[in-house]
């Protein structure tokens, strides 16, 4: 049984939010869109494993703080395109902006995550610690239907730390004057996630649905999320 907790942190994306569901949503209609088979892309199976090596790249360089966000905007694509060997001035100027905003306006989350969050909206107060884009994260959370059970949201951007930097977990527990005992962190991210809790004083619950590795022992696992009511 789990100990009394006063209130639950989320991540949102790969938590909550289908980030890989809903971006290859998008891309697959970009692709139909931008015509981009005639701009050197060999197909979309490629043009979705391109962009998950090179948005996982960029993203890891973004939080260690080694990439801005307008960097990691403007050369996504472009990235992508050199890997697949087409040239990367083809990119569509305007592909990145209707990317951003076509994906956060999907509505795609993980399996029973309406169903758990009624269940622990009853029991806790709830927040999201993410190291998204301020403009991005809310689109997701108002378009997916998730921003109704959440009552701070705390993004990197806003604070100017981010996870695994426990700073910005130290800001969440200062706006809500709560303990770090008093506290879990749900993530799928074990480095920004659990270690950055974990650093930060606070309980963790490693969402685990690909049986990934963890370098790290998480105060709980779970590999769906109607587990958590089991544990929380």
């Amino acid at each position: 049984m789990a100990k009394a907790y006063h209130h639950l942190f989320f991540d949102l994306d790969h938590t909550l939010w289908d980030y890989d569901r809903n971006v290859a949503e998008s891309l697959s209609e970009l692709f139909q869109i931008y015509c981009l088979q005639d701009r050197g892309v060999p197909g979309f199976d490629a043009l979705f494993q391109a962009f998950e090596e090179v948005n996982y790249e960029l993203w890891d360089r973004y939080n260690i703080g080694t990439i801005t966000k307008e960097a990691l905007r403007a050369t996504r694509f472009r990235s992508i395109f050199e890997r697949l060997g087409a040239n990367p001035d083809h990119v569509p100027v305007e592909m990145e902006a209707d990317f951003l905003t076509r994906t956060s306006s999907k509505s795609h989350v993980f399996p029973d995550a309406f169903e758990v969050l009624d269940y622990l909206a009853g029991k806790y107060p709830m927040h999201i610690i993410t190291n998204g884009f301020n403009e991005s994260q809310g689109l997701k959370l108002r378009s997916s239907g998730l921003e109704r059970y959440f009552q701070l949201i705390i993004t990197s951007e806003t604070t100017g730390y981010r996870k695994p930097d426990r700073r910005i977990f130290d800001h969440a527990l200062g706006s809500l004057g709560a303990l770090p005992g008093e506290c879990v962190m749900v993530g799928d991210n074990p480095q920004s996630d659990i270690l950055g809790a974990l650093n930060a004083g606070i309980d963790q619950v490693f969402f685990n649905p690909k049986n990934a590795a963890c370098p790290i022992t998480p105060t709980y696992t779970v590999s769906s999320l109607k587990e958590l009511i089991g544990i929380l």
